[in-house]
């Protein structure tokens, strides 16, 4: 699935959740040592913020009955399932179910970052008003509901190249409400993410097919792969590190070779050209777990979740530091805005990765589940995002937002 020229092996391995881990590790022991100007970290505070994440999943989850986390939650905001009158209208296919569930995921998690907090969308269909990552999910579902991204009218429920590269911030903003009373952020840049899509797919016809190019031809690239039904979730985030990564406006790049979402932070010292360099895929992981359910709706188990890591973005990040397990070296003011290419903020996703998988298992002990029944992808659910929104609520009332802000793009957070 590499293509022809392949980049230097180094480099490569970067596009791992293993490299994502291990990195990630690297810059929170360099924390630990007392050598970050940033941050310091309070280990004994991950056993507050593990009593309190366990509280907000029993109260969510009082059967521990806890989903994925993935973008399919967010299609039932309001207590609706919007996603059942859709797959209705399918044909007895599995496999084609499969592709279309993938084709809304890809377009809707790559449509979830950050929606500003003035940004509302007003559901029609049943009279609600949702915000935020829930109401990017509706107005996307709702946009591939219409045929928005389709290039065929006989075919609207599928997202094909034709239609992404067609996108523009005019189509999107209809879509999705936007005009000067109800603005959201970095529309121009989710509308040029859709646009590098529909190339990258068009691109890359060993992943996503010929007729026509689109996100759900990657449930026929990897089902071969599957032994005896089974699937590793690792595999799910390499295709589509290899297949998407030219999509990322705001990627690092070494050597002309992009590794996406990553960083640069003197904790890494290697001898090659990874020198410095942080993975962390955040939305790349976070499209993986919402793939989850496509796959084994179509029969697959996908198994060794954990080998995917916790999601460095605010809403698990603030967590920790509203709760004392990161802690600034001077005040930050949560107005500020820092770029994410600044050491400052790829150290605090890092720590933030690394120390959610120390958080696992006191939330583990504190709920009475072993890591099989309560792998990453469900204490982010159960979870972490959740608690990390509510401490956000409570500290910075009435917006929530958190206690670092992040100048993005539209297609990092």
């Amino acid at each position: 699935m590499i293509p022809p020229d392949l980049p230097p092996p180094e480099l490569l391995a970067l596009r791992s959740p293993s490299a994502v881990r291990a990195r990630c590790h690297q810059v929170l022991d360099h924390a630990l040592a007392g050598r970050s100007p940033h941050f310091s970290i309070d280990e004994a505070a991950l056993e507050t913020v593990a009593d309190f994440v366990s509280e907000v999943t029993r109260l969510a989850y009082p059967g521990l009955d806890i989903p994925y986390h993935s973008r399919w939650r967010h299609f039932d905001a309001g207590g609706v399932d919007r996603w059942a009158p859709i797959g209705g209208q399918m044909r007895a296919d599995l496999a084609e179910t499969a592709r279309t569930m993938i084709d809304l995921a890809v377009v809707s998690v790559l449509l979830d970052a950050g929606a500003g907090d003035a940004w509302r969308f007003h559901e029609a269909e049943t009279g609600l008003t949702v915000t935020r990552s829930e109401g990017l999910a509706v107005a996307s579902l709702r946009m591939f509901e219409a045929g928005g991204f389709s290039s065929d009218p006989q075919h609207p429920l599928r997202v094909d190249a034709a239609a992404l590269i067609r996108i523009d911030p005019a189509t999107l903003g209809r879509f999705f409400q936007v005009n000067d009373d109800n603005p959201l952020v970095g529309l121009a840049g989710r509308a040029e993410l859709l646009v590098r899509l529909g190339k990258a797919l068009a691109a890359r016809p060993d992943l996503f097919g010929t007729d026509p190019a689109r996100p759900g031809g990657m449930f026929d690239a990897l089902a071969p792969q599957a032994k005896v039904g089974r699937l590793h979730a690792a595999q799910i985030l390499e295709l589509l590190l290899d297949g998407l990564s030219p999509i990322w406006p705001a990627g690092l790049s070494v050597d002309g070779f992009s590794l996406g979402d990553a960083g640069r932070h003197p904790a890494i010292t290697v001898p090659d050209r990874s020198n410095g360099i942080v993975p962390f895929h955040k939305l790349s992981q976070w499209l993986t777990y919402s793939l989850l359910e496509p796959f084994e709706a179509a029969g697959l188990a996908v198994v060794d979740l954990d080998d995917l890591t916790a999601l460095p973005e605010y809403r698990n990040g603030g967590l920790l530091v509203d709760l004392g397990a990161i802690v600034p070296r001077a005040p930050i003011d949560p107005a500020r805005k820092f770029p994410v290419s600044s050491e400052m903020v790829v150290e605090w996703r890092a720590l933030t990765v690394a120390l959610m998988d120390r958080l696992a298992g006191l939330v583990r002990e504190r709920l009475e589940l072993d890591a099989a029944q309560f792998p990453l992808a469900k204490m982010l659910q159960g979870g972490t995002w959740s608690a990390g929104r509510r401490i956000a609520a409570e500290k910075r009332p009435p917006a929530g937002g958190p206690p670092i802000s992040i100048d993005a793009d539209g297609t990092v957070f």
